[in-house]
């Protein structure tokens, strides 16, 4: 299968959900955007795993699972963000054994998945129907700034129905700007099913 490469771009509060972070995900080649929301928890080990020079006084649970991986003579090949089902994406970690190149694949959160693969520096990949379903392209450039805030503009699923479809690229790009991730998937699910209906 030809997967996409994700990189990392950054993990930020999410407006929507309390307690909960965004993961935003980027595929480098179309500039798709993959928001993966997240707990608190796991946005902290990403964090962590990110910054390589930083090291809390005891091992959190993927600094524990790591060091098992490496004392086991395994180690991780990389990440794959294989499916989305109901908002929920379903992710595998791939492992190689060092000694007789025996590869271990496991099933994980995609959350976790990520947190491992900052550790191993393991690249993290997805499939283009991930992509489809759940990314968010940027349509539309240097859109003026809305100087009211995205939420307070849309709430819900019905309101989004009432606006035009170049109002929802421009509160699509406002949404982005602002780090909103939850409600930009929201706008571009909107706009895609607009697009159908038109097909």
């Amino acid at each position: 299968m030809d997967y996409k490469q994700l990189i990392i771009r950054g993990i930020s509060y999410s407006q929507t959900q309390s307690g909960a972070y965004a993961l935003l995900l980027e595929h480098e080649e179309t500039h798709i955007k993959l928001p993966v929301v997240i707990g608190n928890f796991e946005a902290q080990s990403i964090s962590l795993g990110l910054e390589k020079d930083i090291h809390p006084p005891r091992p959190l649970t993927h600094d524990l699972f790591t060091k098992f991986i490496v004392s086991a003579n395994y180690e991780l090949i990389s990440v794959i963000i294989y499916q989305i089902v109901d908002g929920v994406f379903f992710s595998n970690i791939n492992f190689k054994n060092k000694a007789n190149d025996e590869e271990l694949i496991l099933d994980a959160r995609t959350s976790d998945a990520v947190a491992m693969a900052v550790r191993f520096d393991a690249p993290i990949f997805t499939t283009q129907q991930v992509l489809n379903e759940a990314g968010i392209l940027l349509e539309l450039e240097d859109v003026a700034k809305e100087d009211e805030s995205f939420s307070e503009t849309i709430q819900t699923e019905d309101s989004l129905k009432s606006v035009s479809m170049e109002e929802l690229q421009k509160l699509l790009e406002e949404a982005v700007k602002e780090e909103d991730y939850d409600t930009a998937l929201e706008i571009q699910e909107e706009i895609k099913r607009r697009k159908k209906k038109i097909d």
